[in-house]
């Protein structure tokens, strides 16, 4: 499939041609009841609170005295609170944002003074929010809201750390991709009830860059990129699994990037029938795959108008939901049922499998290049994982 004649995306994922400038992404809570946005026109930037759970999608605006720096960032909270990040004189100010009357409300939570901090995704909870302060050997976790006295410090992890994947249902276990002393980039597990500690989750060959870049706490479906091969692939594993990591040659699409960013909830131990929702940027814009483990078929389809790109979430029904924003209309949701496109394949091996040697060692008698064993994910610390309760 060619690129769609769809409108431009723009570079932080709102798409063009709608007047409105968004400078962050959508950023929807884990129980898919509320999102936030950091939008408006030109340099009049304010939160914007939108509310998906109800009949119809409907947008909130937060603004205050002053407009937005476009490097803040805001998360939603599932009581409908928006909490947002500024960068004050060096430093990092947290408040909680929610509508009062005909204004906005909001609740001071502290400082952090970091050279660099990001917000982390949404708790699972829908409580409690974190951020990453990456240092120059290592990165600290903080509690910036849900806490009792403000921002609170939790755990420090070796080496510098990004992403931030959640692995459970009550934002226990944290994935980070974590680099030491400049070396390959490795997925890591944090135990943030045992005093953030750290165990290996994922490592295709001790040279590979491995990063984790979503993950189902239903189904234990993780969706990996690793560039074990020479160069970038996507591929998939489940949390407990004794089977290797595998690579879909049906992702790998010239010239684009793809990235997933939803996953359908619900697939209790099944995490090939899984569908996933993948954004695709290429020279025409961006526009959506739709592919789902046990299949071999990437399906490409034309993004709604207005999509704010990169931005969505799936029904346990599998009806993929995405927000979009409109002149016309400035909150909606366009709906796809993924059932008509996906149909479920014999195979979840989606090219052939490589020779592999224990170890990465080379074989006797073998000229050829040694191929490393991919490491089993049961040696992440879900090991014996039972079925969800």
């Amino acid at each position: 499939m060619t690129a769609c004649a769809i409108e431009t995306a723009t570079e932080d994922g709102a798409v063009g041609k709608t007047g409105i400038t968004a400078t962050t992404r959508l950023t929807i809570t884990a129980n898919g009841a509320y999102a936030a946005r950091l939008t408006g026109v030109g340099e009049a930037l304010y939160p914007e609170r939108w509310t998906l759970d109800g009949p119809e999608p409907y947008a909130v605006p937060l603004p205050l005295d002053q407009p937005e720096e476009r490097d803040t960032e805001v998360l939603p909270l599932a009581d409908g609170r928006v909490l947002i990040r500024r960068r004050v004189a060096g430093r990092h100010a947290f408040s909680l944002l929610y509508p009062t009357g005909p204004g906005t409300g909001e609740l001071p939570l502290g400082e952090i003074e970091s050279a660099g901090l990001t917000l982390l995704p949404p708790s699972p909870d829908g409580v409690r929010a974190y951020a990453l302060a990456p240092g120059a050997t290592s990165t600290s976790i903080w509690r910036v809201a849900g806490g009792t006295f403000g921002p609170e410090y939790v755990a420090e992890v070796p080496g510098r750390c990004s992403g931030g994947v959640w692995l459970d249902r009550t934002g226990r276990m944290l994935a980070l991709d974590g680099q030491v002393d400049g070396g390959p980039v490795k997925a890591v597990a944090v135990d943030l009830e045992r005093g953030g500690e750290v165990t290996p989750l994922l490592q295709i060959t001790e040279e590979s860059d491995d990063r984790l870049l979503l993950a189902d706490a239903d189904s234990g479906l993780l969706l990996i990129r690793s560039n074990a091969a020479g160069h970038d692939r996507l591929g998939w594993g489940v949390l407990g699994s004794r089977r290797p990591v595998r690579f879909a040659e049906c992702l790998r699409l010239p010239d684009c990037a793809v990235t997933p960013f939803a996953v359908q909830p619900g697939q209790v131990l099944m995490p090939e029938s899984c569908a996933v929702a993948l954004r695709i940027d290429g020279a025409a814009g961006s526009w959506l795959g739709v592919w789902r483990p046990s299949a071999k078929k990437l399906h490409q389809l034309a993004a709604p108008d207005g999509w704010l790109a990169g931005a969505g979430l799936w029904s346990r029904d599998g009806v993929l939901q995405l927000p979009y924003a409109t002149r016309a209309v400035p909150c909606g949701v366009a709906r796809i049922d993924g059932h008509d496109m996906i149909t479920e394949g014999k195979d979840v091996i989606t090219e052939p499998a490589p020779a592999e040697c224990a170890g990465g060692e080379p074989s006797e008698g073998s000229g050829a290049p040694a191929v490393c064993r991919p490491v089993p994910l049961q040696q992440a610390p879900f090991t014996g994982r039972a079925a969800p309760g």
